[in-house]
């Protein structure tokens, strides 16, 4: 057993684009004319536009399609993702997506986004030529809490589960590779509020920390 495969998260791990999406909803729900109370949008963390657009529909009686929800909120995204200034990385992601790669470890991506979402990022910030494989949780047909991303992605990877680790920091996404009985080391994120890390294996604030040599203890 040794660690061979790492199946990164994408958002709140690689880059946040959690203030972009929280503007983009709420401006949404203005334009649809609805009030959604804090703790409801603190439960949408880490599902998939569907997913959110049917509670809306459902809770609040909308007389919308989920399409034309998705549509609405995909533009005011697109709009923050180009034009926001605070949007970059994560802190310390990118050299240890290095890292990794340097040491010959193979990466996957395994994220709720959509595909769309997931080439924006990578194209913007040239991640494309580190990863062998992304996988859009969109495209499945369950989401995380249930296994099925990381599976396919250790699959996708070649490896084992326990030669795998899942970069998580979202209640869902832990649960999810609990789930897959995949070693999930927890990115306590700033901006992550309210999220639960009880299930994963470890928890860092700081990427340094998930450097292999810092962590090959947890995979001899």
């Amino acid at each position: 057993m040794a660690l061979k495969a790492v199946l990164f998260d994408m958002d709140g791990v690689i880059v946040d684009t959690e203030p972009l999406h929280r503007k983009a909803y709420f401006k949404t729900f203005e334009e649809l004319g609805i009030d959604v109370p804090e703790d409801l949008y603190t439960s949408f963390t880490g599902a998939s536009t569907k997913r959110v657009c049917d509670t809306l529909i459902g809770k609040f009686d909308l007389q919308h399609t989920f399409e034309e929800i998705a549509e609405i909120k995909r533009n005011y995204f697109k709009d923050y993702f180009y034009h926001d200034e605070d949007f970059n990385l994560i802190p310390g992601v990118k050299e240890l997506i290095q890292h990794y790669s340097e040491n010959g470890i193979r990466l996957i991506l395994a994220s709720s986004a959509t595909m769309t979402t997931i080439n924006m990022v990578f194209e913007k910030f040239e991640l494309e030529k580190y990863f062998m494989g992304k996988i859009s949780g969109a495209d499945l047909k369950e989401s995380k809490p249930h296994p099925e991303v990381f599976l396919l992605a250790a699959e996708m990877a070649g490896e084992p589960t326990e030669n795998c680790m899942v970069i998580e920091d979202s209640t869902n996404g832990i649960l999810a590779a609990h789930r897959a009985n995949i070693f999930c080391a927890a990115y306590r994120s700033p901006h992550s509020k309210n999220q639960d890390y009880t299930l994963a294996d470890t928890v860092v604030s700081d990427y340094s920390d998930l450097e292999i040599d810092k962590i090959s203890h947890y995979f001899d």
